[in-house]
């Protein structure tokens, strides 16, 4: 489970405001967001099982970010989804072109939901949807991404798009604050409104918190990242990474303009 909350053109100083928590096995090796040594233009965390990412964003505007979809059916062998965001930032096609690209061999990975743009704008594609390949970019306001299609109202994308409108006119600190304690609450909502995958219930109500702690799993939150992308071409990003008792391991903070 992951949860991305963002703020696309909603904010007269930012073209881009992201909140986002990344949920995996603990067991699962990865490294905090840096500047890779074999790409240096890109800023993002790495998967150190599969080479790929989960959240990224380069010293040229690109981002990409990427969230499993729960429920849908296995690919045996299927190729990491990681790799999606770091092919994209490494690379130099328009978003559109890449996203057409991967939707040709979309049943080569498990499900998944990708978020991909540029200055130009933002795009999403999910090789579940039905809808197939949206070649608009999206629309301008608050939006929110778990397990499932973008913005399905799932109770922690409500309730993260809720609280991303509330900071949205708060001092950067604050807001800062304010977004951080959202994604580190353990509550989870009552149970008749859990998304129910057939999982044990109280699993179930780990993964419906938008910060997960489900040690008998060995399973939950390992990373809490902001992005902020400034109208005047200034990115900054922020990534806290958790132990699996939930308490702080380290923390990066990275600020760069637009080359």
């Amino acid at each position: 489970m992951c949860l991305i909350l963002f703020a696309l053109d909603a904010h007269p100083g930012h073209r881009l405001l992201l909140a986002a928590n990344r949920d995996e096995a603990f067991a699962r090796p990865s490294a905090p967001a840096g500047f890779w040594e074999d790409a240096p233009h890109v800023l993002a965390g790495r998967d150190l099982d599969r080479g790929g990412s989960w959240l990224g964003v380069t010293r040229s505007g690109r981002f990409a970010a990427v969230t499993n979809y729960r429920g849908a059916p296995p690919v045996p062998g299927g190729e990491s989804r990681g790799a999606l965001v770091a092919r994209f930032l490494r690379g130099g096609e328009t978003a559109p072109r890449f996203i057409a690209d991967i939707a040709r061999e979309a049943d080569r990975f498990q499900g998944f939901s990708l978020l991909a743009g540029d200055r130009h704008g933002l795009y999403y594609y999910s090789n579940r949807d039905p809808q197939g390949v949206r070649d608009a970019p999206l629309a301008p306001g608050v939006h929110g991404l778990s397990n499932h299609l973008l913005d399905t109202p799932w109770p922690k994308v409500e309730r993260g798009k809720a609280a991303l409108r509330e900071a949205l006119p708060l001092a950067p600190p604050q807001r800062e604050q304010a977004l951080l304690a959202l994604l580190t609450d353990r509550a989870a909502p009552p149970d008749d409104a859990l998304p129910a995958h057939g999982a044990p219930i109280e699993f179930e109500r780990a993964l419906a918190a938008p910060f997960i702690h489900a040690p008998q799993r060995d399973y939950g939150t390992r990373c809490t990242t902001l992005l902020a992308i400034g109208a005047d071409g200034t990115v900054e990003l922020v990534e806290h990474s958790w132990q699996r008792d939930t308490t702080l391991a380290g923390s990066v903070r990275h600020r760069f303009a637009l080359a």
